[in-house]
């Protein structure tokens, strides 16, 4: 890593002055620090970068691929994915079935973004290894609909204006739906606290909330 400290560099400027017969004007000994101060900050910038490279090569070299094949049940239909014992659920749906309604937002469970459901039961994709879903039955939003008729859900979604730029929306219905499966959502604040790992940066829970609370009622 680069590291630079601005003390000792003004320090090392002055014992060179110092042991030079010929001192330098002090015009040119101020643009030297100057131009010794810009390369302290490009190498300060540029540590961070070459650190994390030099990480990323590290973990490479100490986790070989290995590629195993993957069975398991994506809405309803059987698939068998030969894949990197690495990937995650969600990369192995949008790249390798190309189902790109589960959306990667910040790709670290943070988001809820990504959320598609799991034997019923709503996960991050994101943070799911796609070798980890063997034999499961995994639902994403585009699986949600049956013979051309909206889920619940999804009609109330529309209804109540539940999104606005439909980013989150996708894993916000998932998660949806697996609340109701879990039944323990019964009162506004409990559906909120339950539904706080998916962001709406929009600004739309309030719509959110009502979707939720009429499918639940139904």
């Amino acid at each position: 890593m680069l590291q630079l400290n601005v003390s000792q560099l003004i320090n090392s400027i002055k014992v060179e002055e110092n042991n030079n017969p010929q001192k330098p004007k002090e015009g040119s000994t101020r643009r030297q620090f100057l131009g010794q101060i810009g390369l302290a900050g490009v190498g300060l910038q540029l540590a961070p970068l070459i650190s994390k490279a030099a990480g990323v090569a590290a973990l490479n070299n100490a986790l070989p691929a290995e590629s195993i094949t993957l069975n398991f049940t994506v809405n309803s239909t059987k698939k068998s994915l030969m894949l990197d014992t690495r990937v995650t659920l969600l990369d192995a749906l949008r790249e390798k079935l190309h189902m790109a309604g589960s959306k990667k937002g910040c790709d670290h469970g943070q988001c809820g973004a990504c959320t598609v459901l799991l034997d019923g039961r709503r996960i991050n994709s994101c943070l799911h290894l796609a070798v980890m879903c063997e034999g499961a039955e995994v639902t994403t939003i585009e699986g949600l609909a049956s013979g051309g008729e909206l889920h619940p859900m999804q009609a109330a979604f529309l209804k109540h204006d539940g999104f606005q730029c439909g980013y989150c929306t996708p894993g916000q219905i998932c998660s949806a739906v697996g609340l109701l499966n879990e039944g323990h959502a019964h009162t506004d604040d409990e559906i909120k606290e339950l539904m706080s790992g998916n962001i709406c940066r929009c600004g739309a829970y309030n719509n959110i909330l009502y979707a939720i609370k009429e499918v639940q009622n139904a």
